[in-house]
């Protein structure tokens, strides 16, 4: 369980004895060893007793605030990484348009790339003409990025490869699920709700592995620099939406593990947020799909996706301190 997430109102983190706790009043509802977490997310009134806080700091394990909507508050962590040189050089990397424009290349087309794929797994017998037309328009955008002179014109790319990929996402949404378009801030339906959690879940995962490689997640090369955005954690789980993500959303909601009644709208203009039961259903399943292995290019065994994304940013540290000519996305079959 490298990830435990608390979401219960009035619930209180606590450690005891070299476990986690989980109490509601005077109640442990879930009691886990200390050594197992690697990272704590708690969403809405949940507390958290000053030496479970002093555990968490002491052996570095981020908590991840969120509120019960899904949307991110803060963090807390040890401190930033202690590698000054390795930051430097991070932050020069950032003022070199020819770098930028090479790695952003490859996160769109690890993200394009493992959006064909799973397309061409929702459309296992290929008979689906929409699906089809999009895995086309995939691999020519994909083809297209060689050419792309800026990261205005890689941001065009991924931008019409996103639209035409969510063409084929909704196509394979079994009833009563629909997705008229993909809309955020905030979510106005069930599945932009569903999505906007699963990627806030993805980012933070993907910030723990660039913080424990010693890289700064806020310094990025493919998204804008802007106040208060982790534009590298953002960067790096692009080429893992479709396979993560994703996946996940599509699972739980064509598997009926939600329900409509699982999603309440909150006011005018303000969203849909997700129940409680429905909170849980969706960080096990994120929760599974970190643990599920598989064998990247270069890795002689299988290992599971949370490592997969610590190998990713180790990938992207040695890129930058120019140990390697570029970096490869990952990319799933």
């Amino acid at each position: 369980m490298p990830n435990l997430y608390v979401t219960e109102p009035g619930a209180r983190l606590e450690i005891e004895a070299g476990r986690w706790l989980v109490s509601l009043g005077d109640e442990v509802q879930l009691s886990v060893p200390a050594t197992r977490v690697e990272q704590v997310v708690i969403a809405g009134g949940v507390g958290v007793t000053t030496p479970a806080l002093g555990l968490l700091l002491d052996r570095g394990i981020g908590l991840v605030l969120l509120t019960l909507g899904g949307a991110f508050r803060g963090r807390l962590s040890a401190g930033v990484g202690k590698n000054v040189g390795l930051r430097r050089q991070q932050y020069r990397r950032a003022e070199d348009p020819a770098f930028c424009l090479a790695l952003s290349t490859a996160f769109v087309a690890g993200k394009l790339g493992n959006a064909r794929t799973l397309c061409l797994r929702l459309d296992a017998t290929n008979d689906d003409p929409t699906t089809l037309g999009v895995v086309a328009d995939l691999h020519r955008l994909i083809a297209a990025l060689d050419e792309a002179p800026d990261r205005d014109a890689v941001l065009g790319i991924e931008g019409q490869g996103g639209r035409r990929y969510f063409d084929a996402f909704r196509r394979h949404l079994d009833p009563p699920w629909e997705l008229p378009r993909r809309a955020r801030r905030p979510p106005p339906d069930p599945v932009n709700a569903l999505l906007s959690l699963l990627y806030t879940l993805l980012h933070e995962s993907c910030y723990s592995a660039l913080d424990a490689v010693g890289l700064d997640p806020y310094c990025g090369y493919y998204h804008a620099e802007r106040y208060g955005r982790a534009s590298l954690a953002s960067d790096l789980m692009e080429e893992f939406r479709p396979i993560i993500a994703d996946s996940v959303a599509l699972w739980l909601l064509n598997k009926q593990i939600l329900s409509l009644s699982d999603f309440r709208p909150v006011g005018e203009g303000r969203g849909v947020h997700l129940s409680q039961d429905a909170w849980r259903h969706v960080a096990t399943a994120y929760q599974r799909r970190l643990a599920t292995t598989v064998r990247p290019p270069g890795v002689s065994r299988a290992i599971s996706y949370q490592k997969v994304l610590e190998v990713q940013a180790r990938a992207l540290r040695r890129v930058i301190e120019g140990e390697d000519s570029a970096y490869a996305p990952f990319r799933t079959r």
